[in-house]
């Protein structure tokens, strides 16, 4: 098991954003904790990227209040935000170099090869298929000492082994103490797992185990 991380937290309240004028959820509240994972579930359009980059500051919010305590945020977005003429191993290593972070090769490694990347770690990633640039960008979130992860479609592009991957990092990164907030389509298969469901109809969420 991964040594604890320190505990973040995050609360929900009220809250209500547009896209592209149209509001698509209001009065959400829900709250979040170290070792919990969130999964945002709801049709196309109901408002899981808009909730996140919220969360992230990415976004602005109609109404309501966002508050994280705590709280060192790894960000994955549609787009695996990666350069293309950097190796896999420099996109890591520049993305802690921003984040104010010195770069720990212990964790660059321990996380290249979670995500079967270490004989491509020298591979500039513009060569890369989109799998394995999707399995690149989880690496960087992965290699992070962030203790709140934001995914949006993080199984996204991923094969089999590549999925089970993922879990096995979520897994470990929640029983470290860390939490993760996904919007996904598929299922996270992650014991313990909350469910926020996100609906067209009336632009609510209601909160499952």
């Amino acid at each position: 098991m991964a040594p604890p991380v320190p505990t973040a937290s995050l609360s929900v309240t009220e809250l209500a954003c547009r896209r592209g004028g149209r509001r698509v959820f209001d009065g959400l509240s829900f709250s979040v904790t170290g070792g919990e994972l969130l999964a945002l579930t709801g049709r196309n359009g109901s408002g899981k990227t808009t909730l996140l980059r919220a969360l992230a500051s990415l976004g602005r919010a109609e109404s309501g209040t966002i508050a994280w305590a705590g709280a060192d945020i790894a960000w994955l977005g549609h787009l695996d935000g990666l350069k293309g003429d950097l190796t896999v191993a420099e996109n890591i290593d520049v993305a802690e170099r921003l984040r104010g972070v010195v770069p720990d090769k212990t964790r660059l490694e321990a996380a290249l090869a979670s995500f079967d990347l270490t004989a491509l770690a020298a591979r500039p990633v513009r060569t890369l298929s989109a799998g394995q640039r999707r399995r690149t960008a989880l690496a960087r979130v992965a290699s992070s000492r962030a203790n709140a992860w934001l995914l949006d479609e993080p199984l996204n592009a991923l094969d089999a082994p590549a999925q089970a991957a993922l879990r096995a990092v979520l897994a470990t990164h929640l029983a470290s103490g860390g939490l993760a907030i996904a919007a996904t389509h598929a299922a996270l298969e992650i014991a313990g797992a909350r469910v926020l469901e996100l609906g067209a109809r009336d632009a609510r969420g209601e909160l499952g185990a």
